[in-house]
């Protein structure tokens, strides 16, 4: 079943597999397999091509504005990185751009690797918490809705087809999203109708959090 999520934990664990074998050693278990919860991990070259890798993947599986706003869910998407310094998000965010730039570029994901590789050693990325370079776009979330469902799939005229509450970890249709939103499942959406078809839409408020609409 799809699940954003467990597809994130695959794309980490195949980024960490090649820095191993091409680029650097990471930490092992006792077993011989890479450890990604060892220290070490953060704030640093190999947290930057983690960001940068994840968000590219997104952005070639499913689009750029699906891939910035997971990168902005700073809850979902943290691994062992804590945080704490004021410039961690800053870091963060210019990294995602970075790799959302690449996952449009990029032929495949081994491509992939490579161009971030070569945008790592050439400075495009950042691994300095003190580099003065700051990122221009929206920032973290910092409140987060009750209900969280954005948009995995749409038409080439952006019909909105498929969706995927965020919490839950649950795949809807468009019919069954607008079924759940007349249930009074989801509150923050209300349903529309656009060129003479119910259409779901988030209700206007102060989060612009979501790819609604």
């Amino acid at each position: 079943m799809f699940d954003l999520y467990e597809l994130q934990h695959q794309v980490r664990d195949e980024l960490y597999r090649w820095i191993d074998e091409s680029y650097r050693n990471l930490p092992k278990k006792s077993d011989g397999s890479i450890d990604p919860f060892a220290r070490g991990l953060e704030d640093n070259d190999i947290d930057v091509l983690r960001h940068a890798y994840v968000s590219a993947v997104y952005t070639m599986e499913y689009s750029e504005s699906l891939a910035e706003i997971l990168g902005r869910i700073k809850e979902i998407f943290s691994f062992n990185s804590s945080n704490t310094h004021l410039n961690s998000e800053n870091m963060d965010l210019w990294n995602n751009a970075v790799g959302r730039k690449y996952g449009k570029l990029a032929k495949n994901r081994r491509e992939l690797f490579e161009l971030l590789i070569k945008a790592l050693k050439n400075g495009e990325l950042i691994i300095d918490l003190h580099d003065k370079r700051e990122y221009k776009g929206k920032k973290y979330l910092t409140e987060v809705p009750e209900s969280f469902v954005i948009v995995i799939k749409e038409t080439a005229t952006g019909e909105n087809l498929t969706f995927f509450d965020l919490f839950k970890r649950r795949i809807l249709s468009k019919s069954e999203f607008i079924s759940s939103i007349k249930l009074g499942l989801y509150p923050n959406y209300i349903i529309k109708k656009i060129n003479g078809e119910e259409t779901p839409v988030s209700k206007k408020d102060k989060n612009q959090f979501n790819n609604l609409g």
